[in-house]
Order: C-alpha cells, then sequence, then structure tokens
C-alpha cells in the first residue's frame, strides 16, 4: 500500500562556525567549517511523514554540490550522497524487542565509544590539557589524537596526551591522508613509543598497495592501520581486505551510498575477521552510524572484541533526536528513523550565506 506520494523536496546549505574554535583541525584540514547539505523529501501521507537526508562537507564542498544538482549531473563534494531515510512515526511507535542476549546486553551497556574531542590540531596545549581531563573525569578510557603536520609537534602532544590518560588507558592516531608511504613508517616508527592502537588514514586512502606495505611495516610493532571513512563504495574495502592493508575497518555513514553498501561491507569484514570501528563526527554522523554499529554487533559479527565507534561531542543540540552517550558508550536509540532529522531552528540560523550565524560572521570575516 503507498502511504503517500513525493509533494515537495529542498535543499538547504547549512554551515556551523567550527573554525572559530578550531574544532575539526586535522592536518589535512586546518581551518573546516562542518556544514551540510540538508535535503528534507515531504509528501502528501496524511500522517505528514517525510525523509530527511545529509550530504556531510566542510562548507566549501556544499556549494560544489549545489552546482552539481542544477546541472542534473552527479557527483559528490568529497563525501557522497548518503540515501534520504524516512522520518517520523512511520508504521508506528518504535519498539525494540528484545529477544536475544546482544540486544539485553546493548540495552544495559551499550557500544564502546573513543573520544577525538580533546586533541584537534587547532587546539592549544592548555585546551587540550583542559579537555582530557574533563574526558577522563566523564569515564573515557579511549582517545584518539591528530598527527601528521609536525613531528616534534606530535611527539610533544601525544607525550602531553599519554602523560595524562596513563598507560592503561588506549591511544589512537590520525594523520587524515597527510604522508606518503615511505613517510608514513618513517613518521609512525617516531611515535611508535607512545604505544597507539592504531594509526588511521595515513596516506592516500584509495592506494590500497601503499596500506598494505605500511601495514607489514608497522605491525611488528604493535601499530595497526584503520581507514575506510573516504572509501566510497565496497570494492575499495574488498581490496583493502584482500591486500591486508588494515587491522580495523572505518565505515563511514555518510560517504558510503546507502544503509545497503554499508551492510555489504560489515558482511565482508565478518568474513575477512577484522573489527568494524566506524568513523563518526562531522554533522549527524554519530547519529547515523549509530544505527549501523548496533545493527553490527546483535545481526551480523556478535562481538565487541577490538571493536570501538568513533565520537565527537560537537552540533548534537542541532538534532531532534540526538546521539545518547553513556559511561563512554552509545546508547541504543529509542526513536523511530535514522536520526537525521535536524532542528528547522537551528537550521534557519545557521543556513548559509542568509542565516542569522552567517549574516554577522561574514562581515567580519571580510573585514
Amino acid at each position: 500500500m503507498v502511504r503517500g506520494r513525493i509533494s515537495r523536496l529542498s535543499v538547504r546549505d547549512v554551515r556551523f562556525p567550527t573554525s572559530l574554535g578550531g574544532h575539526g583541525a586535522d592536518a589535512m584540514h586546518t581551518d573546516p567549517d562542518y556544514s551540510a547539505a540538508y535535503v528534507v523529501i515531504e509528501t502528501d501521507a496524511e500522517d505528514g511523514i517525510k525523509g530527511c537526508g545529509i550530504t556531510f562537507t566542510l562548507g566549501k564542498g556544499t556549494e560544489v554540490d549545489w552546482s552539481r544538482k542544477g546541472r542534473g549531473a552527479p557527483g559528490d563534494s568529497g563525501r557522497p550522497k548518503r540515501g534520504v531515510g524516512l522520518v517520523g512515526q512511520a508504521g508506528g511507535k518504535a519498539c525494540l524487542e528484545v529477544t536475544c542476549g546482544h540486544e539485553k546486553q546493548m540495552l544495559a551497556q551499550g557500544y564502546p565509544a573513543y573520544t577525538t574531542s580533546c586533541a584537534w590540531l587547532g587546539y592549544s596545549d592548555d585546551t587540550l590539557k583542559q579537555l582530557c581531563a574533563q574526558a577522563l573525569k566523564d569515564g573515557w578510557t579511549r582517545f584518539k589524537v591528530k598527527v601528521g603536520a609536525d613531528l616534534q609537534d606530535d611527539m610533544r602532544r601525544c607525550q602531553i596526551i599519554r602523560d595524562m590518560i596513563g598507560p592503561e588507558k588506549t591511544l589512537m592516531m590520525d594523520a587524515n591522508q597527510r604522508w606518503d608511504v615511505p613517510e608514513a613508517v618513517e613518521w609512525m616508527s617516531k611515535l611508535a613509543k607512545f604505544k597507539p592502537l592504531w594509526i588511521e588514514e595515513p596516506t592516500s586512502p584509495d592506494d590500497i598497495l601503499g596500506h598494505a606495505t605500511i601495514s607489514k611495516a608497522l605491525v611488528p610493532l604493535g601499530i595497526g592501520i584503520a581507514t575506510g571513512e573516504q572509501c566510497h563504495n565496497r570494492v575499495i574495502f574488498k581490496q583493502l581486505l584482500q591486500a591486508k592493508a588494515l587491522q580495523f575497518l572505518q565505515i563511514d555513514s555518510c560517504r558510503l551510498g546507502s544503509v545497503n553498501e554499508n551492510l555489504s561491507v560489515l558482511l565482508m569484514a565478518k568474513k575477512f575477521e577484522i573489527p568494524v570501528c566506524p568513523h563518526a563526527g562531522g554533522v549527524g554522523l554519530c547519529e547515523l552510524v549509530q544505527h549501523l554499529i548496533i545493527f553490527d554487533y546483535i545481526s551480523v559479527s556478535a562481538s565487541l572484541e577490538n571493536r570501538v565507534c568513533e565520537y565527537v561531542d560537537h552540533l548534537h543540540e542541532h538534532f531532534k533526536y540526538p546521539v545518547m552517550i553513556q559511561r563512554a558508550s552509545y546508547m541504543p536509540p529509542k526513536d523511530p528513523g535514522y536520526s537525521t532529522e535536524m532542528k528547522e531552528e537551528s537550521v534557519k540560523k545557521h543556513q548559509y550565506p542568509d542565516g542569522e550565524v552567517w549574516k554577522k560572521l561574514l562581515p567580519a570575516q571580510e573585514n
């Protein structure tokens, strides 16, 4: 039975001035403004059901998205379109029926997470220390630090974090594609003293054999390779897995086109016995990926061994159904849909360039 037909589609350029506080800064993106092309599909159904979707960008990429839409051309802004998921009371009130021990464990304990929020490259040492101390107070035991721009700076910052969190807590590193292959091996050989669990995106994301070479060199040092947030289809993941180029697989709920493409990658990871540790953060990525990790645990992997999902404590307040974090873990969402719906007041306020926020900021930036 058809519940309704599409009656209206809107696309809005929503940008958050994260660069003002150094949030999101890494070795490749020094001053990003986390942004999204926010799509809403309305229907003529009696219950008003609608679909909401997000293309996450760093600001300028949203304009690329829009220009391609205007030409009727496919393409991406550095992140392909995510499938638009229906939200609202689709099929009645949401209900999670507990049928097995895995579901009970997820409801009680959640899915383990790690934090990237305290160690962006744009933060001063004082800010890093302050945020790291707060994260420890909040119960976080897994931390990721951005590296790759300057080796001596990386050594200093990693020493600060390792001293604060101690030897027993987990540290990850993320170079955001900054290095070539020999440089990645040399750089991480020097950072190995800080005992990182992994180095994330050490080189170009589509260099399968390069990742394999780095993996072969670093695994004996106890450092795994994590990558996948920039991989846009299951074929690249298949090649990474076949080449033994990674020890931790990072799906991205916006990068891969649709839920179905993500599910095929989860199944391949299960076949190759590689843990899935999704990339998140950005605009709404945590809200989206929570559904995928819980499905992976309950229906595919049935394991939490070496599995953890990224969490960034930014911009959740702009979503109608924000992600829930308790005890450094993702708690299962209780609302129906894919958690993509943004608050209308937030969209209006941050719409570019005519929203209240940008009407104030743009003249100041020009001056």
